[in-house]
């Protein structure tokens, strides 16, 4: 299709001289959130061993936090209450502590895949030559990072409110004449007493430390989607760029295999960038669909019974959490949309090409780039379930389906 004693790209040498500030505005929150949980150095391409030996002792504290929640939690949700109400109302945090743990175990493992990903970013930030093609490059960066900026804002601002404000305001507080010092989360009261000080004060900021690490996690997964789905897009644009001066620049310097060889490399490696990014994505995202399902369900209920009981902070902080997760999953399905009708554009551009100025044996060379153009990558949930706004609808609704569920089974 090209030809192959083409000289290739020196891949050793940047192009573009600000490559290192371009790659730190794309990676910059992405690194905020990995570094508190300890993350970073396991993607970073070199870490030294002071790193390597802090990520480690971070990921231990991190860990023993959750499972001072996750533990005693459980264990009075399905062993000490009895309660069908009691039940429920401990199951949504309880199973947004449990997927959040393991989203955090999949970072973890998956780290040496998302390491490739940050140097096939890094890569292409440094061999961008024209100051249009990092335009967009820097336009695309900047959409990632406002969609993360806005998903940090709704999962904090509701998680925290649900952890702080509704545990003083909330009309629970007040019960039989007597003040109770309210917590998020169980805690093993046969071990402690959790309403005197200052073991109260200890376990309530042991359980903020645990929100921030479970919403940092959260949106940690969610900010590396972002980020590597929006640099494809980016990627394609620029091949679409490409394609659309392919004829025109047929008086310039190198001729229209060169070119068209340029073109095919690139959207090869956009493809195996693709690759790569679904290979780490596909178990957090489908975590992230079932977790949302549910929590999304769960959210609705909370509201209703929060409704009867007439306590407008608790339904304001149930609310702004069922909008936080709706909104998430929603720029998950969002993203994985914009990939694939971003990649499938490839197609119609290359048709838009003046082939029809081309001697035959040049223009039959577009074909293969039209047809595999035909089957785009897709983000998918473990190889399940394919992320889309279709996909959106569907989770909207099956948690519609469970709540009505839930309100059959705990009338009886």
């Amino acid at each position: 299709m090209y030809a192959r004693s083409c000289s290739r790209i020196d891949k050793n040498r940047p192009n573009n001289n600000d490559h290192e500030t371009d790659l730190n505005y794309t990676l910059e929150m992405c690194r905020w959130l990995l570094k508190p949980i300890g993350m970073w150095p396991l993607v970073k391409k070199r870490a030294c061993k002071l790193e390597k030996a802090t990520s480690i002792v971070i990921l231990f504290a991190c860990f023993t936090c959750l499972l001072f929640v996750i533990l005693p939690s459980g264990y009075s949700a399905f062993i000490v209450e009895k309660s069908v109400q009691n039940k429920v109302k401990l199951l949504g945090p309880v199973g947004f502590c449990v997927s959040s743990a393991i989203k955090y175990c999949y970072l973890i493992t998956k780290s040496t895949v998302f390491g490739r990903c940050i140097e096939h970013v890094q890569r292409d930030w440094q061999m961008v030559e024209q100051p249009c093609h990092r335009d967009i490059m820097l336009k695309h960066a900047s959409f990632s990072r406002q969609l993360i900026a806005i998903c940090a804002i709704f999962l904090y601002t509701g998680g925290m409110s649900y952890h702080t404000v509704m545990q003083f305001l909330s009309k629970e507080r007040n019960k039989q004449n007597f003040t109770v010092r309210l917590l998020a989360y169980p805690c093993f009261d046969t071990l402690l007493d959790t309403q005197s000080s200052p073991t109260y004060e200890i376990v309530f900021s042991v359980h903020c430390v645990a929100a921030i690490i479970l919403y940092t996690v959260t949106t940690a997964a969610y900010s590396l989607a972002a980020t590597f789905v929006t640099h494809i897009c980016g990627q394609i644009q620029i091949q679409m760029a490409r394609l659309e001066n392919l004829v025109a620049d047929s008086r310039g310097k190198s001729s229209f295999q060169d070119r068209l060889t340029v073109i095919v490399r690139s959207h090869g490696e956009v493809l195996r960038f693709s690759n790569n990014v679904e290979e780490a994505l596909r178990e957090i995202c489908l975590t992230e669909i079932v977790e949302s399902t549910l929590n999304m369900c769960m959210l609705e209920y909370y509201c209703l019974k929060e409704w009867e009981n007439s306590d407008a902070i608790a339904i304001l902080t149930y609310f702004t959490l069922l909008i936080s997760f709706t909104f998430k999953v929603l720029i998950f399905c969002y993203i994985g949309e914009v990939l694939s009708e971003q990649c499938s554009q490839m197609a119609p551009a290359s048709y838009n090409v003046e082939w029809y100025n081309l001697p035959p044996k040049e223009a039959y060379n577009l074909v293969l780039v039209s047809a595999i153009s035909l089957y785009p990558p897709k983000l998918t949930a473990g190889n399940i379930i394919e992320l889309s706004l279709n996909t959106f609808a569907a989770v909207v609704k099956t948690s519609v389906v469970y709540l009505n569920l839930l309100r059959t089974v705990t009338t009886w």
